[in-house]
């Protein structure tokens, strides 16, 4: 990655400082309670922005820790079917992502939930990168994940969001070689997302066995919260990331939600009934941890 602009605010930052805030202290209050994290994924505007607020403002009502509201984009490689028809849906729409900007702003009216913006990096470049930083810390953001910016290239990236305050949240998948996983945590803020399996997103029936050890590498490289994504849908999940992670990343479960909804109000109530469930696992299973060693 390599704009002017970019290297013009990143030279005038200086020394970038620790980005942190909101999604730091959930993640502490959730750790000395010992209890796992439900991150919810919600496309924006799918069916529309104002429903959207609705459907988010639900969630966390019903339990949801940390919200990202996904981007929609017009070539999203990474989603699998259920994600990539709510974003066909959010463009049809209108949405845009300064429309999504606004709709941080309008949330933070509400919640002091953390706010993750989930977003493929070319509507950022499109919009510009210095205005998207800017904008999106004064709505009231409190993280980016770039899924197709890659670690290599972010150093300038990290350094502008971070002197904005901007958590920056990098993926982790299966196939990451331990020198990798090592760039990726030192690049990251505020939570690293574990991808569960290869491929795309998706509900599944049961976690590949590899995931303990993936994520016991992962420990040997940073002490940032784990989130795992990528197929969560039940309660069971919930149970078995209680002992590997720090939080479930719940997405296209909840999409699916909407899409079947005859109306925002039916979508907003799945939503938040499929949310209570998932927390009730986290908060009353055995995903439940001890504080100490937790």
């Amino acid at each position: 990655m390599s704009d002017p602009a970019i290297s013009k605010v990143a030279a005038e930052a200086g020394k970038e400082p620790a980005a942190g805030g909101r999604i730091s202290r959930k993640f502490s209050e959730l750790g000395a309670r010992g209890e796992l994290g439900i991150v919810t994924y919600i496309t924006a505007g799918d069916p529309s922005l104002d429903a959207t607020e609705r459907i988010v403002l639900a969630a966390v009502e019903a339990g949801a820790d940390v919200v990202e509201l996904g981007v929609p984009f017009s070539d999203p490689v990474a989603d699998g079917p259920t994600i990539q028809r709510a974003g066909d849906r959010a463009l049809r729409a209108g949405t845009t992502l300064t429309g999504v900007i606004d709709l941080v702003r309008r949330l933070r009216l509400k919640s002091d939930v953390p706010l993750v913006l989930f977003s493929y990096f070319n509507p950022i470049l499109q919009m510009g990168f210095e205005r998207f930083v800017e904008a999106a810390a004064a709505a009231g953001a409190d993280g980016v994940l770039a899924t197709d910016l890659a670690v290599e290239e972010a150093d300038e990236y990290r350094t502008v969001m971070h002197s904005n305050g901007l958590d920056t949240i990098f993926l982790v998948a299966p196939t990451s070689t331990d020198p990798r996983i090592e760039k990726i945590a030192r690049a990251s803020s505020g939570f690293l997302y574990l991808i569960s399996r290869a491929g795309v997103t998706g509900a599944r029936e049961a976690f590949p066995p590899e995931l303990p050890g993936l994520a016991r590498r992962i420990r040997r490289f940073t002490t940032l919260p784990i989130a795992v994504g990528f197929g969560i849908s039940l309660p069971t999940h919930v149970t078995v990331l209680g002992g590997i992670a720090d939080a479930a990343v719940v997405g296209s479960a909840l999409v699916a939600e909407i899409e079947k909804a005859a109306s925002p109000e039916a979508a907003a109530k799945a939503v938040a009934e499929r949310t209570r469930v998932l927390k009730r696992a986290a908060r009353e299973g055995v995903s439940r941890r001890g504080v100490e060693g937790s």
